[in-house]
Protein backbone atom coordinates (compact mmCIF):
# COMPACT_ATOMS: atom_id res chain seq x y z
CA UNK A 1 0.00 0.00 0.00
CA UNK A 2 1.16 3.49 -0.58
CA UNK A 3 0.12 6.98 0.70
CA UNK A 4 0.19 10.37 -1.15
CA UNK A 5 3.71 11.30 -0.11
CA UNK A 6 5.24 7.91 -1.28
CA UNK A 7 3.27 7.94 -4.53
CA UNK A 8 4.68 11.04 -5.19
CA UNK A 9 8.00 10.27 -4.14
CA UNK A 10 7.90 6.80 -6.22
CA UNK A 11 6.91 8.51 -9.37
CA UNK A 12 9.40 10.96 -9.30
CA UNK A 13 11.53 8.03 -9.58
CA UNK A 14 10.38 6.45 -12.13
CA UNK A 15 10.40 9.16 -13.97
CA UNK A 16 14.09 9.49 -13.45
CA UNK A 17 14.20 5.94 -14.08
CA UNK A 18 12.62 6.35 -17.39
CA UNK A 19 15.23 8.98 -17.89
CA UNK A 20 18.22 6.98 -16.91
CA UNK A 21 16.98 4.46 -18.69
CA UNK A 22 17.43 6.38 -22.01
CA UNK A 23 20.27 8.25 -21.20
CA UNK A 24 21.92 5.43 -20.18
CA UNK A 25 21.64 3.25 -23.50
CA UNK A 26 24.25 5.71 -25.64
CA UNK A 27 26.99 5.45 -22.82
CA UNK A 28 30.13 3.55 -23.77
CA UNK A 29 31.59 0.20 -22.40
CA UNK A 30 34.59 2.62 -21.14
CA UNK A 31 32.52 4.93 -19.41
CA UNK A 32 32.56 4.48 -15.26
CA UNK A 33 29.72 3.38 -14.00
CA UNK A 34 29.05 5.61 -10.55
CA UNK A 35 29.86 4.01 -6.83
CA UNK A 36 27.31 1.64 -5.74
CA UNK A 37 26.92 2.27 -2.22
CA UNK A 38 24.46 -0.43 -1.22
CA UNK A 39 25.86 -2.22 1.76
CA UNK A 40 26.76 -5.87 0.77
CA UNK A 41 24.75 -8.42 3.08
CA UNK A 42 25.81 -12.08 4.02
CA UNK A 43 22.88 -13.17 6.27
CA UNK A 44 19.22 -13.73 5.63
CA UNK A 45 16.92 -11.53 3.74
CA UNK A 46 16.31 -10.07 7.46
CA UNK A 47 19.80 -8.26 7.33
CA UNK A 48 19.91 -7.81 3.36
CA UNK A 49 17.77 -4.95 3.29
CA UNK A 50 18.34 -1.06 3.82
CA UNK A 51 15.74 0.01 5.28
CA UNK A 52 14.08 3.99 4.92
CA UNK A 53 11.59 5.28 7.05
CA UNK A 54 8.09 4.02 6.07
CA UNK A 55 5.57 6.92 5.98
CA UNK A 56 1.70 6.63 7.45
CA UNK A 57 -0.05 4.63 4.24
CA UNK A 58 -3.55 5.03 2.31
CA UNK A 59 -5.25 2.47 0.39
CA UNK A 60 -3.21 2.25 -3.41
CA UNK A 61 -5.00 1.20 -6.28
CA UNK A 62 -4.41 -2.58 -7.12
CA UNK A 63 -1.94 -3.36 -10.39
CA UNK A 64 -3.38 -4.18 -13.20
CA UNK A 65 -1.87 -5.53 -16.38
CA UNK A 66 -2.42 -2.17 -18.18
CA UNK A 67 -0.01 -0.41 -15.90
CA UNK A 68 3.31 -1.66 -17.32
CA UNK A 69 5.36 0.71 -19.38
CA UNK A 70 7.39 -1.69 -21.76
CA UNK A 71 9.42 0.94 -22.75
CA UNK A 72 11.04 0.39 -19.54
CA UNK A 73 12.34 -3.35 -20.41
CA UNK A 74 13.64 -1.84 -23.77
CA UNK A 75 15.83 0.47 -22.80
CA UNK A 76 16.92 -1.66 -19.90
CA UNK A 77 18.16 -4.54 -22.47
CA UNK A 78 19.85 -1.48 -24.93
CA UNK A 79 21.90 -0.70 -21.58
CA UNK A 80 22.41 -3.99 -20.80
CA UNK A 81 23.34 -5.59 -23.55
CA UNK A 82 24.64 -2.77 -25.51
CA UNK A 83 26.45 -0.54 -23.29
CA UNK A 84 27.67 -2.60 -20.13
CA UNK A 85 27.88 -6.12 -22.98
CA UNK A 86 29.07 -9.59 -22.04
CA UNK A 87 28.69 -9.92 -17.72
CA UNK A 88 30.52 -13.13 -16.35
CA UNK A 89 29.29 -12.97 -12.76
CA UNK A 90 32.52 -12.48 -11.21
CA UNK A 91 34.08 -9.56 -13.20
CA UNK A 92 33.78 -5.79 -13.57
CA UNK A 93 31.47 -5.79 -15.97
CA UNK A 94 28.93 -7.67 -13.89
CA UNK A 95 30.01 -5.49 -10.69
CA UNK A 96 28.66 -2.42 -13.22
CA UNK A 97 25.36 -4.05 -14.01
CA UNK A 98 24.82 -5.24 -10.79
CA UNK A 99 25.35 -1.09 -9.44
CA UNK A 100 23.36 0.07 -12.23
CA UNK A 101 19.96 -2.16 -11.24
CA UNK A 102 20.49 -1.12 -7.89
CA UNK A 103 20.33 2.49 -8.23
CA UNK A 104 17.95 1.44 -10.67
CA UNK A 105 15.12 -0.16 -7.74
CA UNK A 106 16.15 2.51 -5.38
CA UNK A 107 14.90 5.45 -7.54
CA UNK A 108 11.33 3.33 -7.77
CA UNK A 109 11.45 3.74 -3.84
CA UNK A 110 12.32 0.37 -2.83
CA UNK A 111 15.02 -0.71 -0.16
CA UNK A 112 18.04 -2.46 -1.67
CA UNK A 113 20.47 -4.86 -0.22
CA UNK A 114 23.05 -6.96 -1.86
CA UNK A 115 23.96 -10.59 -1.34
CA UNK A 116 27.57 -11.80 -1.95
CA UNK A 117 27.98 -15.04 -3.49
CA UNK A 118 31.29 -16.81 -3.83
CA UNK A 119 31.39 -18.63 -6.94
CA UNK A 120 33.98 -21.56 -7.80
CA UNK A 121 36.21 -21.14 -10.90
CA UNK A 122 34.77 -23.45 -13.91
CA UNK A 123 34.28 -23.41 -17.95
CA UNK A 124 31.29 -21.55 -19.19
CA UNK A 125 30.02 -22.73 -21.96
CA UNK A 126 33.21 -23.76 -23.26
CA UNK A 127 35.53 -20.51 -21.82
CA UNK A 128 37.64 -20.97 -18.72
CA UNK A 129 35.79 -18.79 -16.04
CA UNK A 130 37.91 -17.83 -12.81
CA UNK A 131 36.50 -18.33 -9.09
CA UNK A 132 35.41 -14.86 -7.14
CA UNK A 133 32.59 -12.96 -5.65
CA UNK A 134 29.38 -12.27 -7.04
CA UNK A 135 25.89 -10.49 -5.71
CA UNK A 136 22.75 -10.82 -5.72
CA UNK A 137 20.86 -7.46 -6.30
CA UNK A 138 17.61 -7.68 -3.42
CA UNK A 139 14.41 -4.93 -3.49
CA UNK A 140 11.74 -4.88 -1.26
CA UNK A 141 9.01 -2.66 -0.12
CA UNK A 142 8.86 -0.59 2.18
CA UNK A 143 8.58 -1.96 5.85
CA UNK A 144 8.38 -5.72 4.23
CA UNK A 145 8.57 -8.27 6.76
CA UNK A 146 10.21 -11.80 5.10
CA UNK A 147 8.49 -13.79 7.72
CA UNK A 148 5.24 -12.71 6.37
CA UNK A 149 4.15 -14.40 2.95
CA UNK A 150 5.41 -13.12 -0.10
CA UNK A 151 5.95 -13.48 -3.84
CA UNK A 152 9.43 -13.29 -5.52
CA UNK A 153 10.43 -12.56 -8.87
CA UNK A 154 13.58 -12.73 -10.10
CA UNK A 155 15.88 -12.59 -12.75
CA UNK A 156 19.61 -13.58 -13.52
CA UNK A 157 21.39 -10.52 -14.61
CA UNK A 158 24.98 -12.25 -15.57
CA UNK A 159 26.08 -14.07 -18.85
CA UNK A 160 28.10 -16.57 -20.41
CA UNK A 161 31.68 -14.98 -21.31
CA UNK A 162 31.28 -14.58 -24.99
CA UNK A 163 27.67 -13.31 -25.19
CA UNK A 164 26.40 -9.68 -24.44
CA UNK A 165 23.13 -11.58 -23.13
CA UNK A 166 20.35 -9.57 -24.51
CA UNK A 167 17.78 -12.34 -24.32
CA UNK A 168 19.66 -14.24 -22.11
CA UNK A 169 19.29 -12.40 -19.79
CA UNK A 170 18.57 -8.90 -20.34
CA UNK A 171 15.37 -9.78 -21.40
CA UNK A 172 14.13 -11.27 -17.82
CA UNK A 173 15.62 -8.03 -15.89
CA UNK A 174 14.02 -5.08 -18.24
CA UNK A 175 10.76 -7.11 -17.50
CA UNK A 176 11.54 -7.25 -13.50
CA UNK A 177 12.49 -3.34 -13.39
CA UNK A 178 8.61 -2.36 -15.79
CA UNK A 179 6.95 -5.09 -13.04
CA UNK A 180 8.72 -3.25 -10.12
CA UNK A 181 7.83 0.16 -11.68
CA UNK A 182 4.25 -0.90 -12.26
CA UNK A 183 4.15 -2.12 -8.61
CA UNK A 184 5.90 0.12 -6.94
CA UNK A 185 2.98 2.71 -6.57
CA UNK A 186 0.19 0.29 -6.69
CA UNK A 187 -0.60 -2.82 -4.22
CA UNK A 188 -0.61 -6.54 -5.36
CA UNK A 189 -2.02 -9.45 -3.33
CA UNK A 190 1.35 -10.21 -1.63
CA UNK A 191 4.19 -7.94 -0.73
CA UNK A 192 7.06 -9.06 -3.97
CA UNK A 193 10.62 -9.48 -3.50
CA UNK A 194 12.10 -8.39 -7.18
CA UNK A 195 15.77 -10.09 -7.62
CA UNK A 196 18.36 -9.51 -9.77
CA UNK A 197 20.62 -12.89 -9.10
CA UNK A 198 24.32 -13.25 -9.79
CA UNK A 199 26.09 -16.33 -11.43
CA UNK A 200 23.36 -18.12 -12.91
CA UNK A 201 24.94 -19.51 -16.11
CA UNK A 202 26.94 -22.65 -15.87
CA UNK A 203 30.26 -23.73 -15.00
CA UNK A 204 30.40 -27.53 -15.40
CA UNK A 205 27.66 -29.77 -16.51
CA UNK A 206 25.68 -30.37 -13.14
CA UNK A 207 22.67 -29.12 -11.36
CA UNK A 208 25.33 -27.96 -8.66
CA UNK A 209 27.79 -26.05 -10.89
CA UNK A 210 24.62 -23.53 -12.06
CA UNK A 211 22.29 -21.56 -10.19
CA UNK A 212 24.87 -20.27 -7.73
CA UNK A 213 22.89 -17.01 -6.56
CA UNK A 214 19.37 -18.60 -5.98
CA UNK A 215 20.96 -20.99 -3.82
CA UNK A 216 22.58 -18.68 -1.95
CA UNK A 217 19.21 -16.93 -1.39
CA UNK A 218 17.55 -19.86 -0.83
CA UNK A 219 19.90 -21.15 1.78
CA UNK A 220 19.92 -17.93 3.64
CA UNK A 221 16.76 -17.87 4.45
CA UNK A 222 15.65 -18.93 7.99
CA UNK A 223 12.88 -21.97 8.39
CA UNK A 224 10.35 -18.80 9.05
CA UNK A 225 11.02 -16.88 6.01
CA UNK A 226 10.76 -20.41 3.42
CA UNK A 227 7.46 -21.19 4.93
CA UNK A 228 5.95 -17.45 4.14
CA UNK A 229 7.28 -17.81 0.27
CA UNK A 230 4.29 -18.25 -1.14
CA UNK A 231 5.48 -18.95 -5.19
CA UNK A 232 8.56 -18.08 -6.98
CA UNK A 233 8.64 -16.69 -10.98
CA UNK A 234 11.96 -16.65 -12.29
CA UNK A 235 12.25 -14.50 -15.90
CA UNK A 236 14.60 -16.06 -18.09
CA UNK A 237 14.94 -15.78 -21.55
CA UNK A 238 11.61 -13.71 -22.72
CA UNK A 239 12.13 -11.44 -25.24
CA UNK A 240 11.76 -14.03 -28.32
CA UNK A 241 8.77 -15.56 -29.75
CA UNK A 242 4.81 -14.96 -29.60
CA UNK A 243 3.75 -16.84 -27.06
CA UNK A 244 5.11 -17.65 -22.94
CA UNK A 245 5.96 -20.53 -22.78
CA UNK A 246 5.16 -21.01 -18.75
CA UNK A 247 7.55 -23.53 -16.95
CA UNK A 248 7.45 -26.12 -14.07
CA UNK A 249 9.80 -28.59 -13.10
CA UNK A 250 6.77 -31.67 -13.10
CA UNK A 251 3.84 -32.08 -15.17
CA UNK A 252 0.61 -30.64 -13.12
CA UNK A 253 1.96 -27.57 -10.50
CA UNK A 254 -0.22 -25.08 -8.98
CA UNK A 255 1.81 -22.28 -9.66
CA UNK A 256 1.89 -22.93 -13.52
CA UNK A 257 -1.45 -23.27 -13.10
CA UNK A 258 -2.28 -20.34 -11.81
CA UNK A 259 0.02 -18.08 -14.10
CA UNK A 260 -1.62 -19.61 -17.34
CA UNK A 261 -5.10 -18.52 -15.60
CA UNK A 262 -3.11 -14.78 -15.45
CA UNK A 263 -2.44 -15.56 -18.89
CA UNK A 264 -5.60 -15.84 -19.84
CA UNK A 265 -7.15 -12.72 -17.65
CA UNK A 266 -4.19 -10.64 -19.35
CA UNK A 267 -5.37 -11.31 -23.02
CA UNK A 268 -1.98 -13.34 -23.82
CA UNK A 269 -0.89 -16.24 -25.55
CA UNK A 270 1.33 -18.83 -23.15
CA UNK A 271 1.85 -22.31 -23.25
CA UNK A 272 3.13 -25.10 -20.62
CA UNK A 273 6.12 -25.88 -20.15
CA UNK A 274 6.86 -29.16 -18.04
CA UNK A 275 9.78 -30.24 -16.58
CA UNK A 276 11.69 -27.33 -16.88
CA UNK A 277 14.47 -26.95 -14.79
CA UNK A 278 16.92 -24.73 -16.64
CA UNK A 279 16.61 -21.58 -14.39
CA UNK A 280 16.99 -19.96 -10.85
CA UNK A 281 13.20 -21.51 -9.86
CA UNK A 282 14.65 -24.74 -9.94
CA UNK A 283 16.79 -23.71 -6.39
CA UNK A 284 13.35 -22.91 -5.23
CA UNK A 285 11.70 -25.67 -6.23
CA UNK A 286 14.80 -28.33 -4.88
CA UNK A 287 14.24 -26.73 -1.26
CA UNK A 288 10.83 -27.38 -1.33
CA UNK A 289 9.25 -24.26 -2.69
CA UNK A 290 6.79 -23.04 -5.23
CA UNK A 291 8.31 -22.04 -7.93
CA UNK A 292 8.01 -21.73 -12.20
CA UNK A 293 9.74 -20.08 -15.02
CA UNK A 294 8.85 -17.52 -17.66
CA UNK A 295 10.43 -17.90 -20.99
CA UNK A 296 12.93 -20.45 -23.26
CA UNK A 297 11.81 -19.84 -26.63
CA UNK A 298 14.94 -21.50 -28.56
CA UNK A 299 16.52 -18.68 -30.98
CA UNK A 300 19.56 -18.70 -32.62
CA UNK A 301 21.98 -16.38 -30.71
CA UNK A 302 21.58 -18.52 -27.66
CA UNK A 303 25.17 -17.83 -25.76
CA UNK A 304 27.08 -16.03 -28.47
CA UNK A 305 28.49 -12.79 -30.00
CA UNK A 306 24.92 -12.51 -31.84
CA UNK A 307 22.86 -11.92 -28.34
CA UNK A 308 22.46 -8.72 -28.88
CA UNK A 309 19.38 -6.04 -28.45
CA UNK A 310 17.95 -6.69 -32.03
CA UNK A 311 16.95 -10.10 -30.80
CA UNK A 312 14.88 -9.08 -28.78
CA UNK A 313 10.95 -8.08 -29.59
CA UNK A 314 9.56 -5.60 -27.64
CA UNK A 315 5.93 -6.68 -28.35
CA UNK A 316 7.13 -10.31 -26.09
CA UNK A 317 8.37 -7.98 -23.30
CA UNK A 318 4.95 -6.62 -23.11
CA UNK A 319 3.47 -9.85 -23.45
CA UNK A 320 5.53 -11.27 -20.36
CA UNK A 321 5.03 -8.34 -17.85
CA UNK A 322 1.52 -7.91 -18.71
CA UNK A 323 1.08 -11.65 -17.86
CA UNK A 324 2.97 -11.10 -14.18
CA UNK A 325 1.21 -8.45 -13.31
CA UNK A 326 -1.85 -9.95 -13.97
CA UNK A 327 -0.74 -12.71 -11.90
CA UNK A 328 0.21 -10.12 -8.79
CA UNK A 329 -2.85 -8.54 -9.44
CA UNK A 330 -5.28 -8.64 -6.10
CA UNK A 331 -8.16 -10.53 -6.59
Amino acid sequence: MTSGPRIRRVVAGAAGLALTLSACSSERQSQPSPPDRTPPAHGPLTATTTRSAAPTEAPARGVRADDLDPSVAVRAVRHLAGAVGPREATGRSYARAAGWVARAFRRLGYDVGRQRVDVPAGVSWGVDVPAGTSVNVVATPDGFDPREPHLVVGAHLDTVPQAPGAEDNASGVGVVLAVAEAAAVRSTRLPVVFVAFGAEEPRGPSDDDHHYGSRAYVARLTPAQRRAVRGMVSLDRVGVGDQVPVGSAGSSDPLQRSLLAAARRAGVPAVADPGQRSSDHWSFVRAGLPGARLGSTPYAGYHSAGDVPGVVAPEQLERVGRLLLAWLAPA
